[in-house]
């Protein structure tokens, strides 16, 4: 049969086209399943209860439905015909495509079976390939329309609706309808389908005989045959690999598997015909219990066979050869695998470091790495695979491997080190092509020399590839090469023999999909019984011919020819044995740095998404990421984990260094002469700092030594890559540890704070502090590890920790201190429990009996209010700033309505102010006198503290940006009180956001502007404050009477904190006369005329107990003075003599000397 003649089949076309096609139909009709059985995406016509009749009716009359004859069960769908028509349109022709893909498969084969095809999987490897993979396609796509359950219900409503809309059904429907009851029992049928084809399946199958024995063999065996070992045979490593069948050599053993299994299925005669059809049926039955239909849909293979067989007469034989099969199947197909797995993991991992370290190598030995992804994507799909549906069984252990992860890995290391070194294979298989294949395959179709332009003499050629001179001197030349033929063939050797390193070094970009379709076509065409040149009498041209399409596609279609060998995207499918896969790989320490391998295997998951079944691409989108985020996330927990626990061990060894652990240490010290004290029961002996780095056997592992390991490991994983692609999506591995790692970074800074707001404890600022510098240190040295940017980490969670809410919306160390500052310290001062000492610039505890010991000065000191600027920063400080500056407002409301109960009074005594019998005389007619001392009192404890957070500030500020402080400070100074009071208050404003104490303090002019009271003019509110300053004036002499007006020279102020009135008389008068644009310094000098006449007046006091602390109270005069820059000495002395402050000096200092004394 010569060429033409053969042309009109179209055999290579229709085969391609048909396949592709039958997967498109198999993954819409695998989706209509999934949709239909999952109750949230079931159409919504097949749960609606009013269907339910409908529903009931079309399943028992299908297909015989009469639409006009059963109005009465059919009425909800003619109520709702034009939505079902639309919703189950496109199920309804899924179906149609199946009815049509029946009968082209039919056609075909009938019309291959007619030819009498020659199909031998060595020679004519794409034709008998794509034969079998049609076969296979169309049994899968019937048994998995049988395994529809709602096929029925969906076509027959869908033509009950089209007849009611259009008046007629579709002209498919009849034959539709036939069909879906002809493969109720779908295994029946189709071995009674393939009847004619036995001959043509049979042949198909037995070429696979020798290559499948081969193949399937067990770990012992590859062990012997040193399989991809590139260091067993050393001599010959630089030698190509090559082979008769090179596209076998990586053609997948679980495809194999579903030929072979499949084929015999529906072909069972077969198996009586040939002993070796009978072997070859055994050996794939003995190696797993479970075959793909598609994707998650497997086939009970030994089940499904027996029932068929024992349904057939004349099988009872095979039936027991199956069982027999199962048996051995279910007792070592288990560990059969297991030990290619251990096999793999150590083969494939010296094959990667062998290639990674000697790139070059890849050109003549490409064939091992494609070799080695098929043989790890075949264990890797028959783990899951079985692991999902195997669920009960006496090893549970084969079906289970911790170790899977490290397979994973080594095969993405593989693709990526191809995908890095295609100019090596590239340069290397274009010389191959040129100056081997072209002139192999130019032999034995015997073209003249002038031919081949530009090629190298034949002999010269072999002599240059020794390695593979075996292999041409084993083809012959044809003795018959018809012109057709011989055109097509030539036009090959004139492709290759063009080909030149120059397209490589210019990166151009090949194409040999016209070749490799025109070998196709030539495989189609000399595979027929009466081919002039058929290929089973010249095996030879489909040997070379196969070894240049391997060549090729390593040229020009490199990705397609890793998917064929690599592609893992079904397991998008087996979401739980992979989850179960990664739990166990994170439990594994060995296999931590290759856990990475599972989110990269999300970056397969793509290609599961077919052009015929577009509505699937959210959904399985959606699985991938979902599965990619939960890995990611899961590595990230543990890695952040990890290093949470080796900072929480570096806080302990930092916290051993506080000064407070040493007492214990000098104690030993100073006693070390004397007899030793038995240790207290219940007291552990504290060891040195620097004890842990002490070891007596390096064997022995520390906490921290296995924190560290855990963390290389998982750091190694999560850095392997910088980014991969998921779905479209960009997926950076470091980024999930560095969220994880800024939320528990700032959830453990606020845990050191040991913050209870029952209790009111909390720890000191600067064992904070020291703690957070032991985290930022640890935290820094992991740019070691992975490539994390620890500085914007830090940087983050710090900034997080000055604003009073973190990005999460807790609490932060700014909200804790500042609670607790106000809360507990500020509020105890202002019970006097707590006073101010300005000798030691801190609060101390005033000690009493019957509480628990608290010192407010290891919260207050000098290195305290340090360590919160350090801890909290210019933001933080703000908002303590804010909230103590809310709580002087509510004070100055209060003060401002006892004013205004007060006002006839307190307007007659400052027109009163030279007047002393008269002002003596008004005085009694004030109310709350006490309450306003008081609430003064209380804001110049708050302005006090607020001024030495202030001074912490200012030294840490001048620490860190000593550039910035100095022109604030320079600017401050140029102020002057003729400047413009804006100008002047934004000044202060930067000064005081610096740390630097200001004369005016801006942050409380802004809080009493908004505490004006409700319906008060301006005048009206700057009368008050006038008269606020005379109430406090007028009222310092009940300070007299109080015992605790008692000035301590130790901590330079009064018992009862009343030294605090200067800061908060000076600093609210400032505030409040800026306020009303007045002069500051004349209404100072007006309170100081008030307070002096009232103080003097003490001295006339006959009531002792009144005046018992006249000279202590008196100093307030120099306080109030000195607090102030508007006032002076000579201001004071005009009004209240100084001898009068100096004998008041002296005689507090006095008493102070004879209370310390002891007692006679």
């Amino acid at each position: 049969m010569s060429l033409p003649s053969v042309y009109q089949n179209k055999f290579a076309e229709k085969l391609t086209i048909l396949n592709d096609r039958g997967r498109g139909v198999l993954v819409r009709i695998y989706n209509i399943k999934k949709t239909c059985s999952d109750p949230k995406t079931r159409p919504s016509f097949l749960c609606d209860k009013a269907m339910e009749p409908s529903v009931k009716f079309i399943n028992k009359k299908f297909p015989n439905l009469d639409v006009r004859s059963s109005t009465q069960h059919l009425g909800p769908v003619h109520k709702d015909k034009g939505d079902i028509v639309r919703a189950l349109g496109p199920y309804y022709y899924s179906f149609v495509d199946v009815l049509e893909f029946r009968d082209h498969v039919y056609e075909l084969l009938n019309t291959i079976d007619a030819n009498q095809c020659f199909f031998d999987i060595h020679v004519n490897y794409d034709f008998t390939k794509s034969y079998l993979d049609l076969i296979v396609t169309y049994v899968s796509l019937i048994l998995l329309l049988a395994r529809t359950e709602d096929r029925r219900v969906l076509i027959g409503m869908y033509h009950c609706a089209h007849e009611m809309s259009h008046g007629a059904s579709d002209s498919s429907f009849a034959r539709l309808g036939q069909m879906v009851l002809e493969y109720d029992h779908p295994l029946k049928k189709l071995t009674e389908e393939f009847g004619p084809h036995t001959k043509a399946v049979t042949s198909a199958l037995l070429s696979l005989h020798f290559l499948f024995a081969r193949r399937n063999q067990g770990s012992e065996q590859w062990r012997s045959d040193q399989l991809l070992s590139l260091l067993s045979t050393a001599g010959t490593m630089l030698s190509p690999a090559s082979s008769d069948t090179m596209a076998c050599e990586y053609l997948s053993l679980e495809v194999m598997e579903r030929w072979i299994l499949m084929g015999f299925l529906v072909c069972p005669g077969a198996l009586g015909t040939s002993p070796q059809c009978l072997e070859l049926w055994r050996l794939a039955l003995q190696g797993s219990l479970y075959i793909t239909l598609l994707r998650d849909e497997a086939l009970q293979i030994h089940k499904v066979t027996e029932e068929l067989l024992s349904s057939l007469k004349g099988y009872g034989k095979r039936v027991a050869d199956l069982k027999e099969c199962k048996e051995h199947a279910v007792a070592h197909s288990g560990s059969l695998h297991r030990g290619r797995r251990v096999y793999l993991r150590g083969a494939v991992r010296e094959l990667e470091a062998l290639l990674e370290d000697q790139p070059g190598l890849l050109g003549p030995k490409a064939l091992f790495v494609f070799m080695a992804l098929s043989f790890c994507r075949d264990e890797v799909s028959w783990l899951v695979r079985h692991a999902e549906h195997v669920t009960k069984t006496k090893t549970p252990e084969d079906f289970a491997d911790n170790h899977i992860a490290e397979i994973l890995f080594l095969m993405e290391q593989l693709r990526s080190l191809v995908r890095r070194q295609v100019g090596v294979l590239r340069r290397y298989h274009v010389q191959y092509l040129a100056r081997f294949d072209a002139l192999v395959l130019s032999e034995i179709i015997q073209v003249p020399q002038n031919a081949m332009p530009g090629t190298l003499p034949v002999l010269c050629c072999l002599s240059c590839l020794s390695p593979i001179l075996s292999l041409s001197l084993s083809l012959q030349n044809l003795s018959v090469c018809p012109e057709e033929e011989s055109i097509i063939l030539s036009s090959f050797v004139s492709s290759l023999s063009s080909l030149s390193d120059k397209g490589v070094d210019d990166k151009e970009q090949f194409d040999f999909t016209p070749l490799r379709l025109d070998w196709f076509r030539l495989q189609a065409y000399t595979s027929v019984a009466k081919a002039v040149l058929p290929l089973s009498v010249n095996p030879d041209v489909g040997r070379i011919m196969n070894l240049i399409v391997f060549h090729t596609k390593l040229l020009d279609s490199l990705e397609e020819l890793l998917a064929e060998a690599s592609d893992l995207s079904d397991l998008c499918f087996f979401p739980r044995p992979i989850e179960k896969m990664f739990v166990a790989t994170m439990e594994e320490p060995s296999m931590l740095r290759y856990s990475i391998a599972f989110p990269l295997l999300c970056n397969h998951f793509s290609r599961c998404v077919h052009p015929m079944c577009p509505e699937e691409y959210p959904q399985l989108q959606a699985t991938a990421l979902g599965l990619c985020n939960k890995f990611l996330e899961e590595m990230a927990r543990q890695a952040c984990a990890c290093i949470m626990d080796a900072c929480a061990e570096q806080h302990n060894l930092s916290e051993q260094l506080l000064p407070k652990h040493c007492a214990s240490t000098v104690s030993k010290a100073r006693n070390k002469k004397t007899l030793k004290h038995p240790s207290k029961k219940g007291e552990p002996e504290r060891g040195k700092p620097g004890a842990e780095s002490q070891r007596k056997d390096r064997t022995v592992t520390t906490n921290m030594d296995k924190l560290h390991l855990t963390l290389a490991e998982l750091s190694l994983s999560l850095n392997h890559v910088p980014n991969f692609t998921v779905f479209e999506h960009t997926v950076t591995p470091a980024e999930y540890l560095s969220s994880h790692l800024e939320a528990r970074f700032t959830k453990a800074i606020v845990a050191m704070a040991c913050y209870s707001q029952a209790t009111q404890e909390v720890a000191r600022p600067s064992e904070v502090l020291v703690g957070l510098g032991a985290y930022v240190t640890f935290i820094q040295s992991l740019t070691h590890f992975v490539g994390l940017d620890t500085a914007r980490i830090i940087r983050n969670v710090l900034l997080q920790q000055t604003q009073p809410r973190d990005a999460s919306g807790e609490q932060t160390l700014t909200t804790i201190y500042t609670n607790w500052y106000l809360e507990a310290l500020l509020r105890q001062a202002s019970t006097g429990a707590i006073v101010l000492a300005p000798a030691l610039q801190a609060f101390t505890t005033v000690p009493r009996e019957g509480e628990p010991s608290f010192s407010a000065a290891e919260f207050s000191d000098v290195s305290e209010m340090r360590a919160l600027a350090e801890l909290i920063g210019p933001y933080g400080m703000k908002f303590l700033s804010d909230n103590l500056m809310w709580h002087v407002s509510s004070q100055v409301s209060e003060l401002k309505k006892l004013v205004n109960e007060n006002m006839d009074t307190l307007v007659q005594l400052r027109s009163s102010s030279c007047k002393p019998e008269q002002m003596a005389a008004l005085l009694p007619r004030l109310t709350s006198a006490d309450n306003v001392l008081k609430r003064m009192t209380i804001i110049g404890e708050i302005l006090s503290f607020r001024a030495m957070a202030q001074q912490g500030l200012r030294e840490v500020f001048s620490h860190h940006c000593p550039f910035l402080m100095g022109p604030i400070e320079c600017l401050t100074d140029v102020v002057t009180p003729d400047t413009d009071i804006q100008v002047t208050l934004s000044i202060f404003e930067l000064a005081s956001a610096a740390g630097i104490p200001c004369e005016i303090d801006p942050a409380l002019v802004n809080v009493l502007a908004g505490s004006k009271m409700d319906g008060s003019s301006s005048e009206e509110d700057y009368k008050v404050a006038c008269l606020l300053l005379v109430f406090v004036a007028v009222s310092l002499p009940l300070l007299a009477s109080d015992p605790a007006s008692v000035y301590n020279t130790e901590m330079d102020g009064y018992n009862n904190n009343i030294h605090c009135l200067a800061k908060a008389i000076i600093h609210v008068s400032a505030a409040l006369f800026t306020l009303h644009n007045k002069n500051i310094e004349t209404h100072l000098k007006e309170f100081l005329l008030l307070a002096s006449v009232s103080l003097l007046q003490l001295g006339q006091e006959s009531d002792k107990l009144r005046s018992r602390n006249r000279d202590a109270v008196s100093l307030l005069m120099h306080l109030i003075v000195a607090e102030s820059s508007f006032l002076t000495v000579d201001m004071l002395e005009s009004c209240f003599p100084y001898v009068l402050l100096r004998n008041a000096y002296r005689e507090v200092c006095r008493e102070n000397l004879l209370s310390r004394l002891p007692p006679h």
